[in-house]
């Protein structure tokens, strides 16, 4: 689950956003995104309109989580964390970013409607290293006059390129090998603030 659904500790709660994101998932396995209504989902899920709303705002709302949640999943399952203090902990995240993206490349449901899937992807990924990214930084610190938050999107924003990039490569090399180069690409915009964080230890 993403980050927000994880806080959720009510089992009745949780258990309702799981029905809808596997309904979405299933549903996206025969039609497109672009097909599918609220109550297509809310259907699907077995549960009402009024439900769906209770929990997500709208259906991009709920992809969002679907996607950031099955991501979240992976780097649990890792144990993946940023650790603040050192920018080369950025690496299996990287890692990670790599084998969602490989595993997820085609999903089925978007050949009808790739692009505007695509978008919606790409943001929801982005936004999940960013969360990732923003857990392991001190919020008080600068670099300069930017704060954290700009810095973590500008990091999650150009790691996920690069990701996304090598994953187009015509011949592609293994992510283990492309890692180090991605965090090395990286690193400089983690840097200033790891080492801040490191001298207040």
């Amino acid at each position: 689950m993403p980050i927000s659904d994880c806080a959720v500790r009510d089992p009745r709660i949780r258990r309702t956003r799981q029905l809808l994101h596997r309904a979405l998932r299933t549903l996206l396995q025969s039609r497109s995104f672009d097909e599918l209504s609220v109550q297509d989902i809310a259907d699907e899920a077995t549960v009402n309109r009024a439900t769906f709303y209770d929990h997500y705002t709208d259906k991009f709302a709920l992809f969002e989580a679907m996607v950031a949640g099955e991501f979240h999943q992976l780097l649990e399952e890792r144990k993946v964390q940023f650790n603040g203090e050192c920018a080369s902990s950025a690496a299996p995240v990287v890692l990670a970013t790599c084998d969602f993206l490989a595993r997820c490349s085609h999903p089925a449901g978007a050949n009808k409607d790739h692009n505007a899937f695509e978008a919606l992807a790409d943001a929801a990924i982005a936004n999940a290293i960013r969360r990732v990214l923003m857990a392991g930084m001190n919020p008080r610190q600068r670099r300069g006059k930017i704060p954290v938050e700009i810095i973590a999107s500008a990091a999650s924003g150009a790691l996920y390129g690069a990701v996304k990039e090598w994953l187009h490569l015509r011949r592609r090399p293994p992510a283990e090998e492309i890692v180090p180069a991605l965090v090395e690409l990286v690193g400089p915009m983690l840097a200033p603030l790891c080492g801040a964080n490191k001298a207040r230890g």
